[in-house]
């Protein structure tokens, strides 16, 4: 069991029956009137946020979650294929239980998948990822506006603003906590 005291950024707790992740916390101590903790907390299978106050030495149970490192294999009918390095364990997630995070997988990319009581929910990719540009406009000679962007797909379907300059084969870095452009690593 934990208490409001046990709290840190990143700590798991059981909150109402779901496994929840603390985002950011901060302990209160009024001149009058007992002691709380103000929590930013992130429900770890759907991803939405809660902000909650808990008065001083509440108990919380700790979650039935494990983290493991897997490397990205394919897609197919089943879903996204996923292989464990250590015991060449493969599972297959759907679409729906990926979210974003399916717009960033490429093969053998190395990824955190999260676990809740034996059933893989959730799955965390790098902070940046490098994606070939499937299709884009073909940059015009002599269209050099500064901070102008044109719309480029990706090999795995995500859309993105890049530079005019961008063409297709070209190799970019993305940030995947904001789906953006952040530079070319290769040309075609």
């Amino acid at each position: 069991m934990y208490e409001t005291s046990d709290f840190r950024k990143g700590l798991k707790i059981m909150l109402e029956g779901k496994p929840y992740i603390v985002v950011d916390f901060q302990h209160v101590k009024p001149g009058k009137g007992n002691q709380f903790t103000r929590t930013k907390l992130r429900n770890m299978l759907t991803g939405q946020n809660l902000e909650s106050t808990f008065k001083s030495g509440e108990k919380f149970e700790v979650p039935n979650v494990e983290n493991k490192e897997m490397s990205f294999l394919y897609k197919d009918d089943s879903g996204y294929n996923f292989m464990s390095q250590e015991t060449f364990e493969q599972i297959a997630m759907s679409e729906e239980d990926l979210g974003e995070s399916k717009y960033y997988l490429t093969e053998n990319l190395k990824v955190v998948i999260l676990f809740y009581n034996e059933k893989a929910v959730a799955c965390d990719v790098p902070k940046a990822v490098n994606l070939k540009v499937a299709q884009t406009d073909p940059g015009i000679k002599g269209d050099r506006v500064t901070g102008a962007t044109k719309p480029a797909t990706m090999e795995t379907g995500l859309t993105v603003g890049v530079p005019l300059h961008i063409s297709e084969g070209d190799v970019l870095r993305i940030d995947t906590s904001t789906g953006e452009y952040v530079e070319r690593v290769s040309q075609k």
